[in-house]
């Protein structure tokens, strides 16, 4: 309503209105953005609440192009950042793109700022499975990154790490593996075994070995994940949750069923209060409990959890 009455108090003076429009914008990506690598369940919360904002201040926006031109590319990037991490990767793309656009303009095409948002414009092709798209981002954004930081750096293992992504969702899990070990070994010189980039690295060397059906070797390398994630994050944060969900996936495969529902339960619930019921990762949560049920004709309780699915078109992790 606040928005609504705004814009017709000011359709009679368009120049306000875009410097109005330009102040909300700022103020909204500024109130979204944090600096803290730990991130806490709050903010994931919070930044549910601020992106209704966002839509509506997107929505009144006659002529985007005239208050682009007056934001900074930081904050496109922010909001980008913000809608990738609640399973809308189309508005992610878009924000990206406005980012890297003002980022060329002011920096330049291999300047390290203008490297991240391509870099995060690949991410993006690769959860929409668009692999050669995010190949083709992956190697711009590497081969500039070895240009001006150097190899090793941490933004540079990132890429390779992301690299190794790709050719996992390709089912290439020796090049994958190939990607992973370069990263992970960059990474535990330059960061430590316990920073959370490391652990991401590991996290995803766990995902190979489970898609090689290597169950045992998953769960020792999903565990050590685990272990440094509830120090650093906590026990009931989004990114602790997802290796709890992909520890009960390696479960069910192996047949441990009550292990799979503990974990799931343990997600689900985690995943609700952190990121809401409809949120995709809750999502597929909640579609795994259904399978498990019913594979053991638990009919009443499969039934309960049906009433909380929603259509959901995000990743699934």
């Amino acid at each position: 309503m606040v928005h609504s009455w705004a814009k017709l108090r000011l359709k009679s003076d368009p120049q306000k209105k875009i410097e109005i429009a330009r102040e909300v914008f700022e103020i909204i990506a500024l109130a979204a953005h944090s600096s803290d690598e730990r991130r806490r369940t709050e903010d994931w919360i919070f930044e549910q609440r601020v992106m209704p904002h966002i839509d509506a201040v997107t929505k009144h926006l006659e002529d985007f192009e005239e208050i682009s031109s007056l934001t900074t590319a930081d904050g496109s990037h922010t909001l980008g950042d913000v809608y990738l991490r609640h399973g809308q990767p189309n508005k992610a793309l878009e924000w990206y793109s406005r980012a890297l656009t003002g980022y060329e303009k002011t920096f330049g095409v291999d300047h390290p700022i203008t490297l991240t948002a391509v870099h995060q414009m690949a991410l993006v092709f690769r959860i929409q499975g668009q692999y050669d798209k995010a190949l083709e981002w992956y190697g711009r954004a590497l081969a500039g990154r070895e240009k001006a930081l150097g190899a090793d750096h941490p933004g540079t293992l990132n890429t390779v790490q992301d690299m190794g992504l790709v050719f996992n969702n390709q089912g290439q899990y020796d090049k994958a593996l190939e990607w992973y070990g370069r990263a992970l070994a960059g990474k535990e010189k330059a960061l430590g075994i316990g920073h959370p980039d490391t652990l991401t690295t590991v996290h995803n060397m766990a995902l190979v070995f489970k898609n090689q059906r290597q169950y045992d070797k998953a769960l020792q390398w999903y565990g050590r994940v685990l272990a440094g994630a509830e120090k650093i994050f906590g026990v009931d944060h989004p990114d602790t949750l997802t290796t709890v969900h992909s520890m009960a996936v390696v479960f069910t495969y192996q047949g441990q069923y009550a292990k799979a529902l503990e974990s799931y339960e343990r997600a689900l619930a985690g995943r609700e209060k952190a990121l809401g019921t409809g949120h995709p990762r809750t999502q597929n949560t909640i579609r795994c409990l259904i399978r498990l049920h019913e594979k053991f004709g638990q009919t009443d309780k499969a039934h309960g959890l049906r009433k909380r699915l929603h259509v959901s078109t995000g990743p699934s992790n």
